[in-house]
């Protein structure tokens, strides 16, 4: 038998992890493959050589590493260009000096154009190597699939953080708006999730280009009906010409992807301006809604870690290659929920970003639709039972830290 790889790319989640012991537990169960070897920083590692040998991980460790967030290889935001054969032929290189016949990579939209790209120029270069995604993501913006992985957990953590500023912002008497910012950087699914909750006012979504005349108007009236105002916004938000409501776009993260950020305290200002109320208070999710085990959602985590046992046993046909496998759509949104897993090419999944459905959003930043809150209420549900140390969450030692 020959060796398999897995790596880790671009943002992590809370449950990114479990995929990969979902994969380190399957061989263990079923070994399709001498070694299991953990890719250090993605691809960049892999590229440099950097692998750790994660074939044997005893199952406490397995059981921690399911419960740690953040990617317990490290990540990267390498970009594998098509037709830098340079690139593609060092990947063959280290696969081939380790023995690894496939690669596992587990990340998002990017990554997934990876895996595409990979087994493209595998097939036209004649090469035997074969390549695997498992999806991840809080923005939940891949298709074809139902949610991604890190999706459920990331919502389950907004939500309530929603609820319990919204608590406290109640329990003033000052004239105030609270603004609340999620990521969500061309999609708004992780801010339209907080809506689950009941406690959003007013919603701001990528999907809707922004029109500040409106918005203001609707906080005015909110003010005068209730003397509080409690606003998501994405990350993303933008005008009608594309310029981001957030002032942080200048700069990008090697995908020519904007880095936003802000999009909450200009919203605050903007209030603040136009004389609707004196003062407004800001909470930005960021990193800790991708990061926060504590919050884990039990579907997201047992997703994730049977995701990564799938992975792992349908590339036991040789022919499996360049696929992703995934969570696919729902067909009644009404029934039980019960997640079915299908295998997709990844050309399928890369380059494409599913944004919310404009039928699910609201006029006039008023929130979404009861077929929306249907989507969002099984996806949080339940708690994993986590192993404690010392009072927190335990978690690993990252390998990349050792």
């Amino acid at each position: 038998m020959a060796n398999c790889l897995v790596a880790q790319s671009g943002g992590p989640t809370a449950v990114i992890n479990a995929s990969l012991a979902g994969v380190i537990r399957a061989n263990q169960l079923n070994p399709v493959y001498d070694r299991v070897f953990g890719g250090i920083h993605g691809i960049e590692g892999v590229l440099d050589d950097q692998l750790y040998d994660l074939t044997d991980l005893p199952a406490r460790e397995l059981d921690i590493l399911r419960q740690t967030p953040s990617s317990a290889l490290g990540t990267c935001r390498y970009k594998l260009k098509r037709g830098n054969d340079a690139d593609y032929r060092r990947l063959v290189e280290v696969m081939d000096a380790h023995d690894i016949d496939v690669m596992f990579y587990i990340g998002g939209n990017d990554s997934m154009d990876t895996v595409d790209a990979l087994s493209e120029w595998a097939a036209a270069n004649g090469c035997a190597k074969r390549f695997v995604g498992i999806p991840k993501t809080v923005d939940n913006d891949l298709v074809p699939v139902d949610h991604c992985p890190g999706f459920p957990s990331a919502a389950k953590l907004a939500c309530q953080v929603t609820h319990a500023t919204r608590l406290d912002y109640d329990a003033y008497t000052r004239p105030e708006v609270f603004v609340l910012e999620t990521m969500g950087r061309d999609a708004g699914w992780l801010a339209a999730s907080c809506c689950a909750t009941g406690d959003v006012d007013l919603l701001v979504l990528p999907e809707v280009d922004f029109d500040r005349d409106a918005f203001l108007a609707q906080v005015q009236r909110k003010m005068d009906e209730t003397g509080a105002c409690y606003i998501v916004v994405s990350e993303g938000a933008h005008y009608a010409d594309g310029t981001y409501v957030s002032a942080g776009d200048s700069a990008n993260d090697g995908f020519a992807h904007a880095v936003l950020g802000g999009a909450a305290l200009t919203l605050k200002q903007m209030v603040i301006d136009a004389g609707i109320a004196p003062r407004g208070v800001v909470q930005d999710l960021s990193r800790a809604a991708r990061s926060s085990n504590f919050a884990q959602s039990l579907v997201d985590m047992t997703e994730a870690y049977e995701l990564g046992m799938s992975a792992h046993m349908r590339s036991a046909d040789p022919a499996f290659t360049g696929m992703v496998v995934g969570v696919a759509p729902r067909e009644d949104l009404a029934a039980p929920y019960n997640a079915r897993f299908f295998a997709g090419p990844a050309s399928a999944f890369a380059n494409y970003v599913r944004q919310f459905p404009a039928e699910w959003i609201l006029p006039d930043y008023q929130g979404i639709t009861p077929e929306a809150l249907a989507y969002f209420a099984p996806l949080i549900e339940g708690e994993p039972k986590l192993v404690y140390e010392h009072g927190l969450p335990a978690t690993i030692t990252p390998f990349n830290r050792r």
